[in-house]
């Protein structure tokens, strides 16, 4: 029998002890900032019954849903007529369940589930991997993580600013200085759509605008024409695309004007000065947020606010977003559950930091200290002192093999780790330990004590 080569699912991908240090890294920067607003964590399980997932991400989105074959004879419930009849007839009774597809369904079902134990406003996040049937490409998989914050009960505008706080906290633990958090309104898109004369097609609209930058203003307008827009409704917009380069303050005055006719316009402009005095007075100025009334994301759910943050010098997307949305859960049969939420594209903030070289050269999780043996009896007094070095706090391992000392630094130097402390016959009889900075290449005889104390506050030089 030949010997199988191993792989694995394309789209899948493997991440080593380098790449889980640094993705601890960004988990444990944002997990901090969640957990210092009053969020709380959450898990959902991998799995969710179809009949949860089916339905809520539209007709592609369903075609994209992984599922899982029930267990034991799954084919038993199928007939030879629903074979005939195709999937649509099969899948039903070969597969109740399902890999999520992302966390907010799920968060929608537990919230329903749990409605008469939460203590609302509920905060919540999830750090949790999902899984899409996508054709796999660069900078897309089948499965990535997602990191939400959602606060669900409350129709208060102090936890959108409480966002704009949050996601400049997180930026600023990743010493990330040139980026912009951008910020917009639903009801402003609709007021737009309505005071240009044509209600309801804000899709169209922001579909043709998000272009402005790649094909310019003449282009757009051809492709609003081309959508079934008038020339006057086209005109009418063209004040619109020269707010692009003033402040907040001037283009919230021009759009107070601009939107007099609208009345639901004229709400999403309130709600976005509430949202910046807010932000005001959480202590929080306006560096980095930029009010950008063509933002358009999530048309379909999103009912109030929306945001978006890019980093500037990379060419990478969007690294976070969200939005108000005020029936998380009508389609469970809960309706009325009004929220606010966001997510950080992990692997999108793991690309930025890497091109823009930001992750910190030394992640806490790596081994602080390597013992390193001359023969049986040090490496014994050596696992004593192992156990002290680990007491003290101090992240710490012994070459496990009686080998050459050689063969020991080489496995230090390969790991990166900073100190090894060197027990020989002389170090036996003094009761002490040669601790070795492996970056200075410096080396003196100290205690334990002194041991610990120049791992955790190096002072060689």
């Amino acid at each position: 029998m030949s010997k199988q080569k191993p792989s694995i699912p394309k789209g899948m991908r493997d991440f080593d002890p380098a790449e889980m240090a640094r993705r601890n890294y960004i988990f444990d920067t944002i997990k901090e900032v969640f957990k210092l607003f009053g969020y709380q964590q959450l898990e959902t399980p991998a799995m969710e019954n179809l009949s949860t997932l089916t339905g809520k991400y539209g007709e592609e989105g369903d075609q994209l849903l992984f599922k899982v074959l029930n267990s034991g004879e799954f084919l038993k419930k199928v007939t030879k007529d629903d074979f005939n009849d195709g999937e649509r007839n099969v899948l039903p009774k070969i597969a109740e369940k399902g890999l999520r597809y992302d966390l907010t369904v799920p968060f929608a079902r537990y919230v329903v589930m749990h409605q008469n134990e939460i203590t609302y406003p509920f905060k919540r996040f999830q750090m949790q991997p999902v899984w899409r049937a996508d054709r796999p490409q660069k900078g897309r998989y089948r499965e990535f993580y997602q990191c939400d914050a959602d606060v669900v009960g409350t129709d208060s505008l102090i936890c959108e600013a409480e966002i704009l706080v949050m996601i400049k906290q997180v930026f600023a633990k990743f010493g990330l200085k040139d980026y912009a958090i951008k910020i917009n309104n639903r009801k402003i898109l609709s007021g737009m759509a309505e005071v240009i004369g044509e209600t309801g097609k804000e899709g169209d609209l922001c579909v043709a605008i998000d272009k402005l930058d790649k094909i310019g203003w003449e282009k757009v307008s051809e492709e609003l024409l081309q959508r079934g827009f008038s020339g006057e409704a086209v005109a009418a917009l063209s004040p619109v695309l020269e707010t692009n380069h003033i402040n907040n303050f001037e283009r919230l005055q021009f759009f107070r004007e601009y939107l007099t006719q609208s009345s639901s316009g004229r709400k999403g402009l309130e709600e976005i000065e509430e949202v910046l005095a807010f932000l005001a007075m959480l202590g929080g100025n306006e560096d980095h947020v930029v009010f950008d009334p063509v933002l358009a994301r999530g048309l379909s759910y999103y009912t109030g606010a929306i945001f978006e943050v890019k980093v500037g010098g990379v060419q990478i997307g969007a690294v976070s977003g969200g939005g108000r949305y005020d029936n998380l859960t009508g389609v469970f049969g809960l309706p009325g559950i009004s929220g606010v939420g966001f997510s950080f594209g992990v692997d999108r903030l793991y690309d930025v930091l890497d091109a823009l070289d930001m992750f910190p050269v030394q992640q806490k999780e790596s081994t602080q200290v390597m013992l390193a043996c001359f023969g049986e009896k040090e490496r014994n007094k050596g696992l004593k002192i192992l156990a002290m070095l680990r007491e003290a706090g101090i992240a710490a391992e012994i070459y496990p093999d009686l080998v050459k000392i050689k063969k020991q630094f080489n496995y230090a130097d390969k790991k990166n780790i900073p100190f090894v402390a060197i027990l020989g016959a002389e170090e036996l009889s003094n009761e002490t330990i040669s601790l070795k900075n492996m970056k200075t290449g410096k080396q003196e005889t100290l205690s334990v004590e002194r041991v610990i104390s120049e791992v955790k506050n190096p002072t060689m030089e």
